[in-house]
């Protein structure tokens, strides 16, 4: 089977479509290579169980642990702990989607691989745009690119030092940054977005979300984000939902088009908070959106099924046991439920959610010429060890087996990644071509 029928087989399959083209996912994969490679996780593990991707056997000989499983930039950034619930704000992976109990080489594997192809997606967007602002950023060279890599292993072996060391713990996190450090302002952009700080009412994820000029408080109508549900379905889902939430639902809506992994999957948003709430603005910092997803297969486990029992659980059921393993203060509203015959995953959004863009990181002064571009990398390193060194509280096991083994194949690591890049620029150039004879046919 050549490699375009192999795209074509597995994102099929993955997307239950009969034809590629059939979702806009597709279409937005199509668009970049940054963007193919966050929509085609399984592809990754297709390749790692059909050997199309070589690593060292020692690598997968340290302990099995809960990884990310989609582990790629655009799944780090800044949230609030407990979901909506709480107002310290972290920077750690925030997309459980895929998590399992797997080899934690394909975290660092994926994120490294995604290093490689955002830069891409940074120049792109820099010789493309009109804006000469843009255009005369400096970018990340190559060999700060490599460098990148390196210290994004290394201040993951660091942790995992220090943790058996026991000067790092697996209730630590990212809490702080300094003005020098790249990550400062999208930091002060969150605080100000959790509840009660300075932009709650305007920008936080919850604000952005509602129309505050209707007589009762409800989501927008913005036809390209939502979709009103018949009266049927709307009362089918509160009824089913209410239990899991933890006050009054107000509104219901679907929520379109999200993310790129999961784009085709079903999702709503509820509105959740005291009654009050709907006609009182002095109540407005009490609601908070709850998403119900349907919740499918974790990636690694079309291929790599039975690593561990865990993994049998229903996927639903295993992103919630993963999230509040890698998470040092989960979600308080975090549960599975059957519905329709299907597996959804109910959890708080964030109201203070902020994201990391790769022109956030590999464009500008702050990211080529002082150091920012190394300082990211080192802090996705950082809170992924954490992330995975959760999955054993009760010894530093998996820590010293790192430390035993990462070290002497850190170079091969980074040159697989950098290889893997290529060809996702490669199938990303694929896909296009599929969509193309599509469209024509």
């Amino acid at each position: 089977m050549n490699r375009q029928t192999q795209i074509e087989t597995i994102m099929t399959e993955i997307d239950c479509v009969q034809f590629l083209g059939t979702l806009p996912k597709h279409q937005k994969m199509a668009s970049s290579p940054f963007l193919f490679l966050r929509g085609s996780a399984a592809l990754m593990y297709h390749d790692f169980a059909n050997q199309h991707i070589t690593l060292p056997d020692a690598l997968f000989t340290i302990p099995l642990t809960h990884i990310i499983g989609d582990c790629h930039t655009g799944n780090f950034g800044f949230i609030s702990e407990e979901g909506s619930h709480g107002d310290t704000i972290i920077f750690t992976p925030n997309d459980f989607d895929d998590a399992c109990v797997g080899h934690a080489v394909w975290d660092l594997f994926r994120f490294m691989t995604s290093l490689f192809v955002a830069r891409h997606h940074a120049a792109t967007l820099q010789m493309s745009t009109d804006d000469l602002n843009i255009r005369q950023r400096p970018l990340v060279s190559n060999e700060q690119l490599h460098d990148g890599c390196k210290e994004f292993i290394c201040v993951y072996l660091d942790a995992c030092q220090d943790s058996v060391q026991d000067t790092l713990t697996t209730q630590s996190a990212l809490t702080n940054f300094d003005k020098e450090h790249i990550l400062y302002k999208r930091w002060q952009k969150a605080i100000q977005r959790k509840a009660g700080g300075a932009a709650f009412t305007t920008n936080s994820t919850l604000a952005k979300e509602l129309d505050f000029t209707l007589p009762t408080l409800a989501f927008k109508n913005d036809q390209e984000r939502f979709r009103r549900l018949p009266q049927t379905l709307y009362d089918e889902i509160q009824a089913t939902f209410a239990p899991y939430v933890d006050d009054e639902i107000l509104d219901i809506v679907e929520r379109l088009s999200a993310g790129t992994g999961s784009h085709n999957l079903t999702r709503y948003y509820l509105l959740v908070g005291p009654e009050s709430a709907k006609t009182q603005e002095l109540d407005f910092h009490l609601c908070h959106i709850v998403e119900v997803k349907q919740q499918r297969l974790a990636a690694p486990l079309h291929y790599f099924a039975n690593l561990s029992p865990i993994n049998k659980l229903n996927p639903a059921h295993l992103t919630v046991n993963c999230q509040r393993k890698m998470q040092r203060r989960p979600d308080l509203v975090l549960d599975d439920v059957v519905w329709q015959g299907k597996h959804w995953l109910v959890r708080s959004r964030h109201h203070a959610r902020v994201g990391c863009d790769p022109e956030d990181f590999m464009l500008g002064k702050r990211a080529a010429l002082k150091d920012g571009f190394s300082q990211y990398a080192a802090s996705c390193g950082h809170s992924l060890a954490l992330a995975h060194m959760r999955g054993d509280r009760r010894s530093v096991r998996f820590q010293q087996a790192c430390l035993d083994t990462i070290p002497t194949h850190t170079d091969t690591l980074i040159s697989a990644a950098y290889k893997y890049a290529q060809q996702v620029h490669a199938d990303q150039e694929l896909l296009v071509s599929l969509l193309r004879n599509t469209q024509t046919e």
